[in-house]
């Protein structure tokens, strides 16, 4: 792959270093919400999760709407996908999966909904890697798109607590109105960009931190979580996420 943070070695350590991978995809995992609201809209059947191993939200799409999901990945851990299939009662001849670089890969197929949740972060250009997206796009289709928001405090806690995985990011992806824009220069309708959900903030490599990082993050996400509650707002500041979504 071009232009990208990351190789195949770092997803192949990544993901044998994570634990508790394995876990019943829930029926309101993450984005759920927006999912569903697109898939009701435009009475979707088919679906294809770009940079999505171990598969969630093509487990997610399958068990709950009944899409024909597909997960493409560059790199598929085969025994982590077997697991968190068989924790969700699937199998892998429920989905299809592909195993294959976006940047020479041909589709043979076209989908109603192309959506990756946590891969054009990882790639310097931007704007070309949203393109990469759209050869799996049908005409009409709806491309859903999300990324984590490292512009404000969530950001500082990643920039400080976890320098070498802030930067296998890139910083300046995370704009909606850049992102926005993009999408318009590639020929697409109904584009909305927008940072989503109330205060969240995370640590990959949260076990390797000291007890006093361990309770500041704690006492950070809970002053966080209260303040959204009391005043609900989504902003470059607080929110974890950025989302999205366009027509081709």
């Amino acid at each position: 792959m071009s232009n990208e943070l990351t190789d195949k070695a770092f997803w192949a350590n990544y993901w044998e270093s994570k634990k508790g991978l394995a876990f019943n995809v829930p029926p309101n995992h993450t984005f759920y919400k927006l999912l569903g609201q697109i898939i009701n809209e435009h009475k979707l059947e088919t679906a294809i999760e770009l940079g999505g191993f171990p598969g969630y939200y093509t487990i997610f799409l399958k068990k709950y709407f009944g899409l024909n999901t597909t997960l493409f990945d560059y790199y598929i851990h085969q025994g982590v996908l077997k697991e968190v299939l068989n924790v969700n009662d699937l199998t892998k001849k429920d989905i299809e999966v592909i195993e294959g670089d976006l940047f020479n890969y041909q589709s043979q197929k076209q989908y109603d909904l192309v959506l990756s949740c946590g891969l054009i972060e990882h790639f310097n250009d931007t704007k070309d890697i949203i393109a990469r997206h759209l050869p799996f796009l049908k005409p009409g289709g709806t491309l859903f798109i999300t990324l984590p928001n490292f512009t404000g405090i969530n950001g500082w806690v990643q920039r400080k607590y976890d320098k070498s995985n802030y930067e296998k990011h890139n910083i300046s992806s995370m704009n909606p109105q850049l992102l926005a824009a993009y999408c318009k220069e590639l020929g697409l309708k109904n584009i909305e960009a927008y940072y989503y959900g109330k205060f969240s903030t995370w640590l990959e490599n949260r076990e390797q931190q000291t007890g006093l990082v361990k309770a500041f993050i704690k006492a950070l996400w809970l002053t966080g979580k209260i303040a959204t509650k009391i005043i609900p707002v989504e902003s470059k500041a607080l929110s974890p996420y950025i989302v999205l979504k366009a027509t081709k």
